[in-house]
């Protein structure tokens, strides 16, 4: 379903004809299920921006019983609402980490109409929010930010230096590079649109992509997931994002759909090790490398699994 609503947005923009940033965002108002489907705790919080735009959120506190080792914010991607997305959230509590999910302006029952540069005011308000807090104060704070969300998250990144400070560490997970470069991949593989795929994909908006603010991202560590067999959103924009990154930086490849990454108990290890000590866990990961955490007096060393045995 995620797949064909990038695919269903990337195309209304171009035969809208009009470059017009608001068609970067498929939103849905049909939010199917709650965090209680997958039996979590959770509360409704609602966040105002600065221009008055209500929005609504999930918190998701850690498992009773688990102690907490900080905040996760989750920003999802351009189809639907964050119900469709909890795919990418719902098994950290378990593993102590509390979670807010958002639903940009105009997703879900949040107020308003996507566009940009005016939905960088969620993040900036979902920050705000976390500031006050009282069970986030003295904790970790990670942004999470998968497809869509995570090109919004470097962009705002890159322009509030102060919040990359803030940040423990971002994780991305199938980012595109540049907004441009997927709408032509796109209509590449169209029949249709293929004979137009350049000139038609000059008409994105690719100001605000994200390789063009990941090299300001030095303020916190970046983990960088993305798989070998994403149609969507092609590798090269994770290897092209990793190459921009300063380190300290990790690019991790995975295998399956389009951010369908946390469905697999091993890339949630991954991200879990990284978090551990993002300012150590570095590097290149190969597909067929399990996680590792190295002891203060031996450096890290790859370990091959024979159930992960792949070649990327």
């Amino acid at each position: 379903m995620l797949n064909r609503c990038f695919r269903a947005a990337t195309l209304t923009l171009l035969l809208a004809l009009g470059g017009c940033s608001s068609l970067l965002f498929y939103p849905s108002d049909d939010v199917a299920i709650t965090p209680a489907r997958a039996k979590l705790d959770y509360r409704d919080v609602t966040i105002t921006t600065a221009d008055g735009v209500r929005l609504a959120g999930w918190w998701l506190p850690a498992k009773a019983g688990v102690p907490v080792k900080g905040t996760v914010l989750h920003l999802h991607g351009n189809g639907g609402n964050m119900a469709w997305h909890l795919g990418g959230a719902y098994w950290l509590p378990e593993q102590g980490y509390q979670v807010l999910m958002l639903d940009y302006r105009g997703y879900g029952k949040s107020q308003g109409e996507p566009s940009l540069p005016a939905i960088y005011q969620d993040i900036d308000a979902a920050f705000a929010w976390l500031d006050k807090a009282p069970e986030v104060q003295g904790k970790p704070v990670i942004l999470l930010g998968q497809s869509l969300g995570g090109a919004l998250a470097v962009h705002y990144l890159g322009q509030h230096p102060d919040r990359q400070k803030q940040l423990h560490a971002v994780v991305l997970d199938g980012v595109p590079a540049s907004y441009r470069d997927v709408a032509q991949y796109t209509l590449g593989n169209a029949w249709l649109t293929w004979p137009l795929q350049v000139p038609l994909s000059w008409l994105v908006p690719d100001g605000d992509s994200a390789i063009r603010s990941m090299p300001r991202l030095s303020g916190a560590p970046v983990l960088l997931f993305h798989s070998i067999d994403d149609t969507i959103v092609p590798l090269d924009n994770g290897l092209s994002l990793y190459k921009a990154a300063s380190p300290p930086k990790v690019f991790q490849l995975t295998r399956g759909n389009h951010v369908e990454t946390f469905g697999e108990p091993v890339w949630r290890e991954v991200m879990l090790r990284f978090l551990d000590d993002p300012q150590h866990f570095t590097g290149l990961r190969r597909l067929a490398e399990v996680p590792n955490y190295p002891s203060p007096a031996k450096p890290q060393e790859s370990q091959a699994d024979p159930k992960q045995q792949g070649t990327p």
